[in-house]
């Protein structure tokens, strides 16, 4: 049975997700959330034009997914994006549907 359900999971396609955050040149911005087990390190946000339009993809399975921007060391919510769900910080995430 478990052969089944690992052979189900491989065949659910992943999606290409990109997310900006339009915050002006000169910052460090990374993403956090719970496809990366909340680590900043783990997908650094880059301006490759320079022109403060931080850029980054994320290939994710369908579903629900939690986020927040991480600029210059500030967690925060994705302004662009009007979806949120509560923390148990008593504050906000930022909240992707993938479908």
């Amino acid at each position: 049975m478990a052969n089944k359900k690992n052979a189900a999971d491989a065949a659910v396609k992943r999606r290409r997700v990109v997310l900006t955050a339009d915050l002006g040149p000169g910052k460090t911005v990374s993403i956090a959330g719970n496809f990366n087990d909340w680590d900043p390190a783990a997908k650094p946000m880059l301006d490759k034009n320079g022109d403060g339009i931080y850029r980054c993809t994320l290939l994710l399975k369908p579903g629900s997914y939690e986020y927040k921007f991480v600029i210059d060391g500030v967690w925060c919510v994705d302004t662009s994006n009007p979806n949120f769900a509560p923390n148990d910080l008593g504050t906000l995430n930022s909240l992707l549907i993938v479908e």
